[in-house]
């Protein structure tokens, strides 16, 4: 049996996003983006994300494993599902949900560099500074959190809690 309970309340959330949006619309002035959706859990966020930039933008989605059911990452990266497209000589960012130990994070940089895009970037919902055992420079942050298991806004544990406006951390009770 698991309860949740509000860690960051949807009205924050939406407000945080309107200004990374911001951000991101003033550091590519000029310029066309392509948005790499990293599935299943930062969908919610590049879509709210997408219709705040005020570039046109483009998107591709990227399913990467590391998790399966568990609540803790098992370090080794699968791809699940690869890019539809190119992204050589593209401004790409890359959108993630959250970012905690870096392993996956690190070994996705580093596959998408080594396709030639004109520049890459990191933005991500939540940070888990203190779980982070690679390190990974993150462009675009939301909000550091603590070491919770948190759902919500994309966030899942076994495929539950996706559709919460909210971040909530996740209690396990006997």
């Amino acid at each position: 049996m698991e309860s949740v309970s509000v860690l960051i309340p949807e009205e924050e959330v939406e407000k945080k996003i309107r200004e990374i949006a911001e951000q991101i619309t003033k550091d590519y002035a000029g310029k066309e983006l392509k948005l790499i959706c990293i599935l299943k859990g930062s969908v919610f966020f590049t879509t709210e994300l997408a219709k705040r930039i005020g570039l046109p933008v483009k998107l591709d989605f990227m399913s990467v494993s590391s998790y399966g059911d568990d609540v803790t990452s098992s370090g080794r990266v699968r791809i699940v599902k690869d890019l539809d497209e190119s992204i050589r000589g593209q401004h790409v960012l890359v959108i993630e949900d959250i970012i905690d130990s870096g392993h996956t994070l690190s070994f996705l940089l580093e596959m998408l560099k080594s396709r030639q895009p004109e520049s890459i970037a990191l933005c991500t919902l939540l940070d888990k500074p203190s779980r982070r055992v690679v390190d990974v420079h993150v462009d675009y942050t939301g909000f550091e959190i603590p070491d919770e298991f948190v759902v919500g806004y994309g966030l899942d544990y076994a495929q539950r809690y996706r559709a919460l406006p909210y971040i909530g951390v996740l209690h396990f009770e006997d």
